[in-house]
């Protein structure tokens, strides 16, 4: 099963995923993903539980032109999303209400990641129940979306909720 199958899988998983990374501990990536309705775990990309078998594909085995092209696409982001800022740790984690291809989602995910926010993300790919969720949730549907449990916070919008995270939880 290709990559982009594992990512439709977890963009469909029943309760949202929560993600936790730990650029302090040297891992660039979240170091576990956990569906919240119990019914799936990701923690490897080989996991029976979402028919990923740990094949990279072609164009992501390349080696060195893999990394040199990889790199192209992050100039304009110039690191965004692989850095570490010392945060307070929230009690409960917030909620994120996104998906997958938005820019505007990528933008809060970054700001998530680097203050390492533990975060629930409900993904709302096409086709999912979760878009409904988030209308029934908001009033309407718009991503990114964000739920802070430990302040009541509740807002749209990419550039005010990056704004909002670091006021609210940098050191």
């Amino acid at each position: 099963m290709s990559t982009k199958n594992c990512k439709d899988k977890v963009e469909m998983m029943k309760g949202g995923t929560l993600l936790v990374s730990q650029f302090k501990m040297g891992l660039d990536v979240p170091i576990f993903w956990v569906d919240i309705s119990g019914t799936n775990k990701i923690a490897d990309p080989v996991d029976p539980n979402t028919g990923c078998d740990g094949t990279v594909p072609f164009m992501l085995s390349l080696g060195l032109l893999t990394t040199l092209t990889e790199g192209f696409a992050m100039i304009g982001r110039m690191g965004k999303g692989s850095s570490y800022t010392a945060s307070k740790l929230p009690p409960k984690p917030l909620e994120l209400w996104a998906y997958e291809g938005s820019p505007f989602c990528k933008l809060v995910r970054e700001a998530l990641v680097e203050l390492e926010l533990p975060h629930i993300q409900h993904n709302c790919a096409r086709g999912s129940p979760k878009r409904q969720l988030l209308y029934q949730k908001a009033g309407h549907f718009q991503v990114p979306y964000l739920d802070d449990p430990n302040t009541g916070v509740k807002m749209f919008e990419s550039a005010e909720i990056v704004e909002y995270l670091k006021a609210t939880y940098v050191l």
